[in-house]
C-alpha cells in the first residue's frame, strides 16, 4: 500500500516522509519501502519507533546536533526513538528499506542487553542480514512472517553487541591499513606489505587487525568485494562473469560462493531484488 507520511516533526510508525511503495507490519518490526525520486530536504523530525534504515540505491546525508553523516547504497544506520534530525536526499532520489522495531520487540532486548545508540556502518554482516530481509520482504510468501522474524532479531543481537567496547584504543596505524585495503582491494595487498606500512610484525599486525575490525584480513577484502559487486549488480546488462572479475573474484563461481555466503543469496537473486517494484 502506498502512503505518504504525515508532515510532522514526529512521525508515527509506519510512517515516512517520501512515497511508501510497499510496508508490511510482522509481531516484532514493520518493514517499509520508501522511495524518493529526486533531491529533496526533509525538515527536521524524529520517529516514534526505533528503526534501521538500509540504502538501496541513491545517496543520502543526516544531520543531528553537531554531526552530519553521508550515506551511499548498501548502507545501514540505527536511530533509536526521539532522535530529532534533518536528512537531505541526493541528487537522484534514493530507496530504502526500512526496518522499524516493535515495542515488544525491544522490551525483549532490554531484557538482555541496552539499546544501542546511534551508528551507522556498510559491508557488513549487520547489512547483509539486513539485504535478506529485504530479499524476503520482495519475495513475501508462506512462512516469510517467520523468516522476517528471524533476521530482525539477529540484526538486534548484532547491534547489541556494539556496546561491549574493546579495553583499548586502536593504534594509530590500523586507520592505514584499513585505507589501503579499502583503496585496493580488487588487488590484494600482501600481509608482508600490510604490516611494512603499519611498521609491525606481520603476525602483530593479523592480530590486532582481528581484535579490532572482529574479522581477518581477508574477511575485510571479501567484504569490500561483496559491497562493490553490490553496486554493480544494480546495472542488469553487466554479466556476472564480468562483474566477478572486476570486484577481485578469481571467476563467478568464486564470486557466488563468497557473495551467498556473507548474503545469504546468490548474486542473481540479489539482482533481481534490487528491481524496482
Amino acid at each position: 500500500m502506498t502512503k505518504m507520511a504525515n508532515q510532522s516533526s514526529h512521525l508515527k510508525a509506519g510512517e515516512y516522509y517520501g512515497k511508501v511503495s510497499e510496508k508490511r507490519s510482522v509481531s516484532s518490526s514493520i518493514i517499509s519501502e520508501v522511495v524518493h525520486n529526486c533531491s529533496r530536504q526533509l525538515p527536521e523530525h524524529s520517529h516514534e519507533l526505533a528503526f534501521f534504515c538500509l540504502l538501496i540505491d541513491g545517496s543520502y546525508s543526516e544531520s543531528f546536533g553537531r554531526r552530519r553523516l553521508s550515506y551511499r547504497p548498501f548502507s545501514i544506520l540505527w536511530h533509536p526513538s526521539g532522535i530529532e534530525h534533518k536528512d537531505e536526499i541526493g541528487e537522484n532520489g534514493g530507496r530504502f528499506f526500512g526496518i522499524e522495531i516493535q515495542q515488544e520487540g525491544l522490551r525483549t532486548l532490554k531484557d538482555f542487553a541496552s539499546v544501542p545508540p546511534h551508528f551507522y556502518e556498510r559491508g557488513t554482516p549487520l547489512v547483509w542480514l539486513a539485504c535478506r530481509l529485504y530479499h524476503e520482504f520482495r519475495n513475501w510468501q508462506t512462512c516469510s512472517e517467520l523468516v522476517a522474524e528471524g533476521i530482525t532479531l539477529e540484526m538486534l543481537g548484532r547491534s547489541a553487541r556494539k556496546e561491549a567496547a574493546p579495553e583499548k584504543k586502536p593504534p594509530r596505524w590500523l586507520e592505514k591499513v584499513v585505507d589501503k585495503l579499502s583503496d585496493e582491494f580488487r588487488e590484494s595487498p600482501s600481509t608482508n606489505e600490510l604490516a611494512e606500512i603499519a611498521g609491525v610484525h606481520p603476525v602483530h599486525l593479523a592480530s590486532v587487525f582481528r581484535k579490532f575490525r572482529g574479522e581477518t584480513i581477508g574477511e575485510y577484502l571479501q567484504s569490500r568485494r561483496v559491497e562493490y559487486a553490490c553496486g554493480k549488480l544494480a546495472d542488469r546488462e553487466t554479466p556476472l562473469a564480468d562483474i566477478a572479475v572486476d570486484a577481485g573474484f578469481s571467476d563467478q563461481s568464486h564470486f557466488t560462493k563468497v557473495f551467498r555466503r556473507s548474503t545469504g543469496l546468490t548474486p542473481g537473486a540479489f539482482r533481481n531484488s534490487l528491481v524496482s517494484p
